[in-house]
Parts: C-alpha cells; structure tokens; sequence
C-alpha cells in the first residue's frame, strides 16, 4: 500500500496540521480503478465509463420488484408517515413488520440470513419506505449503511460476521458511534479513548458519543475510539480504531435522546461509555484502522442518500405538475404561467438529473471492481444540495398549501400532501454523512491526488535535495505531455455513440473538463500549499466537475434511451443540459470574480466584535434514560421509549398513500 502525501505547510497552525495528518493517513491510499469524475478534473472525459449508461441487469431487478412492491402496500397501511412525524415515535409494529420482510439484513448475504440482495435493490427499498416516512427510511439506513452490518462485512472477521450478522438479519438494530459533543468531521480531537488490558484480553472503553443515530434503542454500536499515538517524523497521529460494542454491556448508558426540525421519530442521542469492557476479539480490521474503514464503509453507505432524494423528488415533481395542471388563477392553469413552467422545468429536470446519478452510483457498486470514492461523496453532495434547492422551489410553487401540514389539509377537507414535511425531512440530507463543505474538502483533495503524488516532495520539508530533484524529472515528464493536451486535444475529440444535442453537449463537457484541468493545475502552481485554505475556490472547482460528470451521465442515458426506441427522456435531459451549461460557466466566471476576500474581511471584523457563548452544562448532569433494545420494539415494548420520548400517540388518522 502506498504511503500517505503529507504535504508541509507552514501556514497551518498545530492544531490543523494534526488534523490534515489525521485525516491523510485514513484516506484509502490506492485506486482500484480508474474513476469516472476523478478522470474530469485530470481533463479527460472518458465516455467509455458512462456509455452506454449503467442499467439494472433483469435478473437483479426481478429478484426485487415482487418484495418491493409488498413492502410498498404494507408501508401505504401500517406507515403513517404523519402520525410518526406528530408522535416523534416509530411504532413497534413498523418495527416487526419491517423484521418480517427482512428489511433489516437487506444486504447481509443470506448464508447469515440475510436477504443478500444487491446496492441497486438496496437503494430501491430504502427509497420505496422513504416515500412514505423519512424516519422509518432513516432508521434502516443508518443501521445498514454506517452501522454495523456493512463494517462487518467488509472488514470483519468470519468469527464477527458469524456471530453479529444474523443477529442483525433476524432485527437486531445497530448504530455507529463517532460524532462527539466537540468533535465533528474532525476526529484529530477525540476524546473517546479505550486502553488494552494489562493482559491484552480486552479494551476498557470511555467516552461519549453524540448523534448517534439508532443509538437511543440500538443492540450493537460500531464505537471509534482512540487506542495510541503514532509518531510520523515531527508529527504525533491519533490512531483510530473500530469497536463491536454490545449496549447490553455494563458501563452502555443513553444519556439524552435529541429532537430535530425533521425525521423526527429517530432514536438518535447522547452515548456515554463508562469503564465499558470490550473483548479484544470486538476489535474490527486491526487498531489504527477505524477512520479507514468508515471512509471505505462510507462509500458505500453515502449512496443511500443520493437515491432517497432522487425517489422523494421525482414524487414531488409528479405532484407539482398535476398540481400545475388544476390550480387555476389569472385565467390560466398555474402550470401555463411562465414562472410556473419555469419552476416545473427545473423540478422535473432535477429530479431525472438526481435519479441519473444515483442509479450510476449504484450501478458501480454494485460491479464492485471500480473505486467509486469521488462518485459516492459527489452522489451525495449534489443530489442533496440540487434536492433541497428543488423542494424550496416545489413548495413555492404550492405556495400557502405547501407551507401548510398535510394533517391540516386533510382536516379542512382538501387533498393533503405532505409538502413541508418533505422538506424538513430533506433539510438533513446536506449535514449527515459528511456535510458539503465536508464533501467539498474531500472531493478537492482527491482531485488533487495526481498533482500530489507526482509533485508532492517538492512540498514536504523533510525531503532531501535528491528525492526533490527525482521529483522536479519525474513531474517535467508527465506535465510536457499532459498539459499542451489540455489545450489540442480537442482537435481530435468525438463522441460518435452520440446524436444531435446530446453530442454537441458532450463536446462542451469535453471542453470544459479540459478547462477545468488547467484551472486546478495553474492554482495549485499559483498557490502551493496555501490553496487548502482558499476552500472557497475550491468548492468551486469540486462542484464545476461535478456538474460535468452529471451532464455526461445524463447525456449518456438519455441517448441509451434513444438506441432503444425510447424518446420521453430527452426534453427532460435536453433542458436539463440546457441549464447545467449556465451553472458550468458561471461557477468558472466566479473562480476570478467573487467576494471571498471581502467575506474573509468582513467576518475578521464580525468574530472580534462577537462575545464567546457561554460554557455550556455539558452532559455532566444528565440522568441515564430507561434502556430499551431494538429487539425489544419488534414485540410490543414501548412504554419506556414514551416516557423520554414525548407524547404518546394520538389517535391514529389516514395517512397519503405515500407520505414522503
């Protein structure tokens, strides 16, 4: 494996160079394969990777659509998306039903019991329960995509997988625990800290945990936990590791359940873990690799977001244009007016856009040989900025409706859909599993990783005057072929599988990658190490490649569409196209014309008047919550999740058909 690029920069204080050095040695160091967006931002559309597009093979789909489909007329009676969201409760019947279909090993291989079903149908149930209650969509995501059956199966061994996997396929719940109360995507700082035993037969476990969602009523939580200090020239690097964690365990106490503006009803809370005894076997992959392995987990698991968003928009854009089409006012259908077709446009095109990419993502996981890194982070990043931007405009264009409850609607007699639930739903998708600036961060880094490890010696202090001259040969023969091609390759670009305006705009993203390329490389000449702090400029970049590759993917599709006879897709790609070429060029206009230095300038002045917030209470007073396991739910127990949980329900009211 190859080492990690720690690239020096004198510009970082001590605390943010043992972060980037934290967060360097955990990324996945080597390519598998070579990625379809990371290939963008090198200059080079390969349209191979994307043409014809990626489509779910019959048979896969086919070993789905039946429990799909009984999953989705189950959820239509027992899941009130409403009632739940009111309640802030899950019943415990959603529960068993929910352990009776399997939903709970959905890709846990079936030799545990699992239903052993793909990424593709994964993300299609996922995306089914999601229509009709975000916080039931929730729950079995973060239990699948970051809990423990996905680090077990990628990483455990066969004793762990043996033991916890058919737990988990017969409704065990499980968590994963990394947030603290003072540390977020910066895992440098961790508190949580689990010593080996004078006898190395177990790990003592201490600290707590916050966000964890499932955490409240989990029977096992994936704990990161910091288990020594690694020496790596000048630099001391926390090493991170993976935990089994049991909460049934002595020392496993909920100490707080936190509420949030949507997906109300997740048992997400405060963990505290006090002298915790865990057996040197619950150790998962090796100590030091926790970080590795959630951000390996996470490819994975970020995919689950990307298609939630795209199944809850194509939702809402079916609603909006039936709702276009009977809303009646200035004597024209609202859906005529032409701000109305503008906002109907750009839902319906997003929402074509959303899915394209999401099935892309999940086509390449599902072939399981191509590193799909950058393309779940971007998955996740654009749908859920491009989802919540479209369900503002959806919600405008339902005006006072969408504003108002779904419950409400009901009760005055109109047809409800749950507008402004959705759109609280939605609000988290920008901030779990890696925030977008988080995504923006790491996206650039990975861009950058080319430049890096041809050139990266020429920035680290502690190489010698040789290994920076073997540098200086090696990089001057890449870069004097490399680079004259991202200004005359061009000349002998085409795109022949391509027809008519999906060809012209595969031309442009052709030209605009290669653009694209040059930018990146004359800032990085241009700033050197101090570009990781121009994160502004950076984003932009990310989001420019972004944008390209999401063009390529639905010019690729829409043409596939065409090669088989159909043609519905193509206004929605055409406009989509359309659009997407303003955004391209405006995000490179703003790379030179912006206000980021008067922002900087602006925020020095508004920080030195602001007063610090007062220390806050901490979790020191807390009283430990009544414990209940998610095993408990599936038969009938919810006394104690009530008692800290809120109100109990009321009385139960017809919920939508889908309640997204």
């Amino acid at each position: 494996m190859a080492e990690p690029t720690l690239i020096d920069n004198k510009n970082r204080s001590q605390e943010e160079d043992a972060s980037i050095a934290v967060a360097e040695v955990s990324r996945e160091l080597d390519w598998k394969s070579k990625s379809f967006i990371g290939s963008l931002y090198m200059g080079e559309l390969d349209a191979s990777m994307a043409f014809p597009f990626p489509e779910q093979p019959a048979e896969d789909k086919a070993a789905a659509d039946d429990l799909i489909e009984r999953v989705d007329l189950w959820c239509a009676e027992h899941v009130n998306g409403e009632e739940i969201d009111h309640t802030g409760v899950i019943p415990a019947h959603v529960f068993k039903g929910m352990q009776d279909f399997g939903l709970f090993g959905i890709k846990i291989p079936t030799k545990y019991g699992g239903l052993g079903l793909s990424q593709t149908n994964y993300m299609r149930l996922l995306s089914t329960v999601a229509l009709h209650c975000g916080s039931t969509a929730a729950t079995l995501s973060a239990h699948q995509s970051i809990g423990a059956p996905q680090p077990l199966k990628l990483f455990g061994t066969e004793e762990q997988r043996q033991k916890y996997l058919p737990m988990f396929a017969n409704g065990s719940i499980s968590a994963f625990g990394l947030t603290e109360p003072q540390v977020g995507s910066d895992p440098a700082n961790m508190v949580t800290v689990a010593e080996l035993t004078d006898d190395g037969e177990n790990w003592i476990l201490n600290g707590e945990k916050l966000w964890c969602t499932n955490g409240v009523i989990a029977d096992v939580i994936v704990v990161m936990a910091k288990t020594s200090v690694q020496t790596r020239g000048s630099r001391e690097i926390n090493r991170i590791s993976a935990f089994v964690v049991e909460t049934k365990w002595e020392g496993v106490e909920v100490m707080h359940r936190c509420e949030f503006m949507g997906i109300r009803a997740i048992e997400n809370g405060i963990i505290r873990f006090t002298d915790v005894k865990i057996p040197k076997d619950n150790l998962i992959w090796g100590e030091g690799k926790g970080l590795r392995l959630a951000l390996t987990t996470l490819n994975d698991g970020r995919l689950g977001i990307p298609a939630i968003a795209a199944s809850a928009m194509r939702q809402v854009a079916d609603f909006s244009a039936s709702w276009g089409k009977s809303r009646y006012q200035w004597g024209q259908f609202i859906g005529d007016h032409e701000a109305g077709a503008d906002k109907l446009a750009r839902i319906a095109a997003g929402a074509y856009a959303m899915e394209t990419f999401a099935q892309f993502g999940a086509a390449m996981s599902d072939r399981g040989d191509v590193d799909i890194r950058m393309e779940a982070a971007s998955a996740k990043m654009f749908n859920t900025e491009l989802g919540w931007e479209l369900m503002d405009t959806a919600l405008q264009f339902r005006a006072g409706r969408g504003f108002e409850t779904a419950t409400s609607l009901e009760a005055r007699g109109e047809g409800s859909f749950p507008m402004e639930r959705a759109l609280r739903d939605s609000r988290i998708n920008r901030i779990v599993e890696g925030t977008t600036d988080i995504m923006h961060l790491f996206l650039a880094r990975e861009a950058l990783d080319k430049h890096l490890k041809l050139a990266g010696a020429l920035f680290n202090k502690n190489a010698s005057l040789g290994d920076k001259l073997k540098t200086i040969a090696q990089a001057a023969g890449f870069y004097a072929t490399w680079y004259p091609k991202l200004w005359l390759g061009g000349l002998f670009s085409s795109f022949p599988g391509f027809s008519g305006t999906l060809g012209r705009r595969m031309k442009f993203v052709d030209r605009r990658a290669r653009r694209l390329a040059r930018t990146l490389f004359h800032l990085m000449a241009l700033n050197g190490p101090k570009l990781e702090k121009r994160q502004l400029k950076l984003a932009r970049v990310v989001e420019i490649g972004v944008e390209l590759a999401v063009m390529a993917l639905v010019a690729s599709r829409a043409q596939t569409a065409l090669n088989r006879g159909d043609n519905k897709e193509l206004p929605l790609a055409e406009y989509y196209l359309g659009w997407a070429e303003h955004r391209v060029d405006d995000l490179f206009r703003k790379l030179s014309k912006n206000n980021d230095a008067a922002a900087r300038k602006l925020a020095k002045v508004l920080l030195e008047r602001a007063e610090p917030m007062p220390e806050t209470l901490g979790t020191a007073e807390l009283t430990p919550l009544p414990r209940e396991f998610g095993s408990d739910l599936t038969s009938g127990r919810q006394e104690k999740r009530l008692a800290h949980g809120g109100t109990a329900p009321s009385p139960a009211k017809a919920a939508p058909k889908k309640a997204g």
